[in-house]
């Protein structure tokens, strides 16, 4: 192998699919990067057995080849190299790769290209074409809610189903949900229904800012793998296998109080009152006062931490239905609001102890449920 690039591109190359290099692992290759010839471009390969990144970079080709190297040296190695063209060599049937950039020279020793874990191919089954900017909303907004402890496995995972015209993502970790209705362009053939694992279309997420094309999603026959595919680079991710809990009857169909609330000046009321929930296991008070006649309804939220002292602001707004009081987690609350891209949110809700719904005024699209936390009022 024989070929030379550009620092700058073989440096982002190396930090796309870097993150799916493990921390640790049984199989030596596994914390290594494949680096590969591919029609006239350098292809970069890292998996950790159950999500693979690839990226591809513009390269000038003069001798095809492959080999894997150490993850970490390679990536720390070029990084700190200038921004400079540099060129990559191997020699024939020999496991060293040296690296020339400016005045620096360096050798790697690295392992048969063969024995690398490979990709699984994403094949015979359904492809959807997603906008990104689309996509990157709906995976902001759920991806939060997908608990993080491995105790339920399917819900470390974001329910993913494709039916008729809409892709719908969906979230919960016992404590909330968080439901994404995605419109598309056209009818999927079949009605299909995955668990996507959260870590990989975080990792989708964060690669749609430079994306100008549709994403293409395709799931195998199967049902066992998926696969996002973007300008230059693309994820397979192993499906959670298991059963999701049927949220839909987890979101209440109806409440005997509603307020609409300014969206920022919540959000910043809730932040305020969360300085006191820290120390107050993280609860915040939501009181709901109707209007009088001609006048708007208010909304408290307060907080209060023994020994530490408490808080209490004021918000009016457009209530409607009946006097209401709710508590709920301050994170919880936060982690909604701060990724809504609206004016203002309705909050729904039927009793102290029954969930309560937030849903952004103006976007049908998202539905968030949160369960109430119980308190002394």
């Amino acid at each position: 192998m024989k070929l030379s690039c550009l620092q700058d591109n073989l440096t982002k190359g190396l930090s796309i699919v870097g993150r799916a290099v493990p921390v640790r692992s049984t199989l030596p290759q596994a914390s290594h990067i494949k680096l590969e010839t591919d029609q006239g471009r350098l292809k970069l390969v890292a998996t950790d057995l159950t999500m693979a990144v690839t990226c591809w970079i513009g390269a000038q080709i003069e001798e095809e080849g492959s080999i894997t190297i150490p993850a970490r040296l390679l990536t720390d190695f070029v990084a700190s190299l200038p921004n400079e063209k540099i060129d990559l060599s191997v020699s024939e049937r020999g496991h060293q790769l040296h690296i020339t950039c400016a005045r620096n020279e360096a050798t790697m020793a690295g392992m048969d290209a063969e024995d690398f874990p490979p990709v699984p191919p994403v094949d015979d089954g359904l492809s959807i074409n997603l906008g990104p900017a689309e996509l990157s909303k709906a995976i902001t907004q759920v991806q939060f809610a997908a608990a993080t402890d491995d105790t339920r496995p399917v819900l470390t995972g974001i329910h993913t189903l494709a039916e008729e015209q809409t892709l719908t993502l969906a979230a919960a970790d016992g404590f909330r949900l968080a439901v994404h209705k995605l419109a598309l362009t056209e009818e999927v053939p079949e009605k299909v229904e995955v668990i996507v694992p959260v870590r990989a279309l975080r990792e989708v997420e964060r690669l749609l800012s430079d994306q100008t094309d549709q994403v293409e999603m395709s799931i195998n026959g199967g049902r066992t793998q998926v696969l996002f595919k973007m300008n230059s680079v693309e994820i397979v991710a192993t499906l959670i296998q298991g059963t999701f809990p049927n949220y839909g009857q987890l979101i209440p169909s109806s409440f005997t109080s509603r307020a609409e609330i300014d969206m920022k000046q919540f959000l910043q009321e809730t932040r305020i009152a969360a300085i006191f929930a820290r120390d107050g296991a993280g609860i915040v008070k939501l009181q709901m006062e109707p209007s009088g006649e001609g006048q708007p309804g208010k909304l408290t939220i307060s907080a209060r931490a023994e020994e530490i002292g408490e808080h209490r602001g004021d918000m009016d707004v457009k209530m409607e239905g009946e006097e209401a009081k709710i508590a709920f987690n301050s994170r919880y609350l936060q982690d909604v609001l701060q990724v809504l891209e609206v004016d203002s949110v309705a909050l729904e809700t039927t009793s102290p102890s029954s969930p309560g719904v937030i849903r952004p005024i103006g976007d049908d699209s998202y539905v968030h449920v949160v369960m109430p936390m119980f308190v002394q009022w």
